[in-house]
């Protein structure tokens, strides 16, 4: 499961290891998504490690570029 955090200060990028600070996004990834992780695990990726993975991406809606950690849609599905 994938969930899109708030800092509150002092969190670490598990993947970096950069801190992230209070009021950056950040995205909690359990153990059953990440690889890397460890049973029972979540791995903590900051905004730039999720966009690397491919677990964030930027949207277009209504005029204004936005971030959401959402899987993109399949389009071919559609």
């Amino acid at each position: 499961m994938r969930r899109g955090c708030m800092s509150l200060g002092g969190i670490e990028c598990d993947v970096c290891g950069r801190t992230i600070a209070y009021p950056e996004r950040y995205l909690v990834v359990d153990e059953e998504d990440g690889v890397e992780a460890e049973k029972g695990k979540s791995v903590r990726h900051c905004v730039d490690c999720a966009l690397k993975k491919g677990y964030a991406h930027y949207k277009e809606d209504k005029g204004e570029r936005t971030l959401t950690f959402f899987p993109e849609p399949d389009i071919a599905s559609e």
